[in-house]
């Protein structure tokens, strides 16, 4: 990430290791401590803060263990207003999704199952590119009919206009994960499914603009961007991770 030039990036997909989640993956245990996780995290999030450009948006995935909390030390201090007499800019909080994985993963004898992963959104400081109307959820067709019977509202070609755009997107996000028998699946431990990615890169960046992924795992973030005919960039570190990148790029490309 150092050798890439300021602001090149309008948006930076970041889907890290969780620390002790997976604990069967080297990757996420390779750190000694908590605190030593959190160092490294501080680390390349000021070198993601540097590439992007400003009011460009970075999203990171996240997730509690079974009694690690991590992941809420990350956010705090990933927000945490740092004064600097040089100007340097930081981070700003910018929201807070919730994945809902629709099935829960991970089962527990002494606690509830868990079903959702956190996606923190931080902003650069600037004006923000955000496009609210590309990621738009459809009505079904029982409620749009209902809504059509409110009297409430008198324009009934606005409000079927704006019934056929389908509602905003709110913040919660109810996207099955993949398993093992999803067509998706090549083998990537947390794999993330197409459509959660392409609605981070269809709300967050316009055709053209470069997206970004520091942990590009099996791809995912390029064939989306790839298909959303955005500029990608993506930086992984093992072979067999990467091969599977490959193999996954070269399909996007050939079709």
């Amino acid at each position: 990430m150092r050798r890439l030039p300021a602001a090149c990036a309008r948006l930076i997909i970041a889907d890290p290791p969780y620390f002790q989640v997976l604990t069967e993956q080297a990757w996420d245990t390779q750190w000694p401590d908590e605190e030593a996780y959190l160092q490294w995290s501080a680390r390349w999030l000021q070198a993601a803060l540097r590439l992007l450009v400003p009011g460009g948006l970075l999203y990171c995935f996240g997730q509690l263990g079974k009694r690690e909390h991590v992941m809420l030390h990350l956010m705090s201090q990933a927000t945490r207003s740092k004064k600097s007499q040089a100007a340097v800019p930081t981070w700003e909080f910018h929201d807070l999704i919730i994945w809902d994985r629709v099935v829960g993963y991970n089962e527990r004898r002494d606690s509830f199952t868990p079903a959702y992963e956190m996606i923190l959104v931080l902003r650069k400081p600037g004006p923000v590119l955000f496009n609210k109307d590309a990621v738009r959820e459809p009505y079904d067709a029982a409620t749009k009919a209902k809504y059509l019977k409110d009297n409430r509202y008198k324009d009934t070609v606005a409000r079927q206009t704006h019934l056929d755009k389908g509602k905003y997107a709110t913040n919660l996000w109810r996207i099955p994960s993949l398993k093992g028998a999803s067509r998706e699946k090549v083998g990537h431990p947390s794999q993330k499914p197409c459509e959660l990615i392409e609605r981070i890169i269809l709300s967050s960046s316009n055709p053209g603009d470069l997206v970004l992924d520091p942990f590009l795992g099996s791809g995912t973030t390029a064939v989306v961007a790839q298909n959303c005919d955005r500029n990608w960039l993506g930086i992984e570190q093992d072979a067999q991770y990467v091969a599977m990148a490959q193999q996954r790029i070269s399909g996007v490309r050939s079709q």
